[in-house]
């Protein structure tokens, strides 16, 4: 149980990477905004049925009713959209191999966020990696 997060993060960074796939494929021919929107009704309903087969519907009035906790929830939505019509329009124009790269120094820009705005604690080996993750991304981007 101790390593399910690096289980679930890889899931995560593989299913990212199909994204930039798919959503390059799609975007030949369509507006990324469009694109961008019908992905977001996709992902909605997957995710509804999710919650719901696993019996969690009820829980939704509850998380509404915390106005705090739905607030950045709704803040959080917000960021992920203009994230995901950020990166369908960098997809757009760009390579795939130009846009993931430089999407990844969300990494980076969001270690430094929670060390600033949450107070999370970094030591000098997390310093590095967030470090060479940046140099990475912009050498990847760059070549």
């Amino acid at each position: 149980m101790d390593h399910l997060w690096l289980v679930f993060g890889l899931l995560s960074a593989f299913s990212a990477s199909l994204v930039g796939i798919f959503g390059k494929l799609g975007l030949q021919s369509a507006d990324p905004n469009t694109a961008t929107a019908v992905r977001a009704v996709i992902m909605a309903l997957f995710l509804l049925c999710i919650v719901i087969l696993q019996g969690n519907i009820q829980q939704i009035p509850a998380i509404i009713a915390d106005k705090r906790a739905f607030l950045y929830i709704i803040l959080s939505g917000i960021a992920g959209a203009l994230s995901w019509l950020f990166y369908f329009w960098a997809l757009k124009f760009g390579k795939v191999t130009q846009v993931a790269p430089i999407d990844k120094l969300s990494v980076v820009m969001a270690t430094v966020l929670a060390v600033l705005l949450l107070g999370e604690k970094i030591n000098l080996l997390n310093t590095l990696g967030v470090s060479l993750i940046a140099i990475g991304a912009v050498l990847v981007a760059l070549s």
